[in-house]
């Protein structure tokens, strides 16, 4: 009993060099085998270059509100976005929008030789793309566009596509926004113009009968009349006061409706105002990005990496040998 617990002590302590050399033998051909097959299966695999943009989003305020808005203090057209805008950039960059308009340019589907027959062909194109074209963002609230390829020319021309298409996305995207926004603010101004119309239309039917300027025609009037009556002049009290009636009749009407035109024409130069700024808004369309480096063809391959396959092959066989080794003779020894 003492003398198999010394030897089991023995084993377990011995110095693994030792062990290693004793046990040279199956370790150095079950690691020899792994190198071989990891450097024929690294040369299988298919080698595929790397682009990448760098871009930077632009401030999301709207072009009117940069533009045309006196007190703009919080946000520049010329700005770099905020980690909000990097968001909103991002999102629009995974968006089916641009992932369509770039499987349909450059035929992915034959690129990455999909079947087209084949069971969810759509299913396998998205995993490739979304495995082949990534978007991140960098510590410096920059977006970083990587496209891998076995074409490195293709990978370079994808990445420069997808940073191009952000404008145009994130502009039809803006403008389905903007163009209800300008149809809602051209029916208020039409609807306001139409009723300031109305009030003039009232206006000018007042004036017919003979209310011009209610305040100075008051004025004057009263005048008059007093005058005519001190100097006795009966025709001339007669014609006044049918005009002072006529003016009582229609005098108030005139006031309150020639002030709330006042009142209505400035509400229009407000709306006015509102229209013409959701006009640029919808008509404009200016940069969502700054891109700081195109994309350019690569002369070196990313991946694989060959050595790199091969040395941790190599290793985790010769790992996983030298401990299922280990586990073998412990089991040989407590069985003796």
């Amino acid at each position: 009993m003492d003398n198999k617990t010394s030897q089991d002590f023995n084993f377990e302590s011995t110095d693994l060099i030792t062990y290693v050399h004793l046990r040279r033998k199956p370790l150095l051909i079950l690691t020899g085998i792994a190198l071989v097959i990891s450097t024929i299966v690294s040369f299988l695999i298919d080698e595929r270059f790397e682009s990448e943009v760098i871009l930077f989003p632009a401030s999301s305020s709207s072009i009117s509100q940069s533009l045309l808005t006196e007190n703009n203090t919080k946000k520049e057209l010329l700005k770099f976005g905020e980690e909000e805008d990097v968001e909103q950039l991002l999102q629009v960059l995974y968006s089916d929008k641009i992932k369509n308009r770039i499987i349909q340019k450059y035929d992915l589907m034959e690129h990455y030789e999909i079947d087209a027959d084949a069971n969810y062909r759509r299913t396998k194109l998205n995993l490739q793309f979304d495995d082949n074209i990534t978007y991140s963002k960098t510590e410096y609230m920059s977006v970083k566009i990587e496209v891998l390829d076995t074409d490195p020319q293709m990978a370079a021309d994808i990445a420069n596509d997808i940073a191009e298409l952000v404008d145009s996305t994130m502009n039809k995207i803006q403008k389905e926004r903007a163009l209800k926004a300008l149809l809602i603010v051209e029916n208020e101004y039409v609807i306001q113009k139409r009723f300031i119309q109305k009030l003039e239309d009232s206006i000018q039917l007042i004036r017919s009968k003979g209310v011009m300027d209610y305040e100075s025609q008051a004025e004057v009037l009263n005048e008059a009349y007093a005058k005519a009556l001190s100097e006795g002049r009966t025709s001339g009290v007669k014609a006044l006061e049918e005009k002072l009636s006529i003016l009582a009749q229609y005098g108030g009407a005139y006031v309150s409706i020639r002030d709330l035109l006042v009142h209505e024409i400035k509400k229009l130069s407000i709306i006015e105002s509102k229209y013409n700024e959701a006009k640029v808004d919808y008509e404009q369309d200016l940069p969502y990005k700054f891109i700081v480096s195109h994309a350019e063809k690569s002369e070196r391959k990313a991946y694989p990496i060959r050595w790199l396959i091969i040395t941790i092959s190599s290793l985790s066989t010769f790992l996983l040998a030298l401990i299922l080794l280990i586990l073998f003779d412990n089991i040989k020894k407590k069985k003796l």
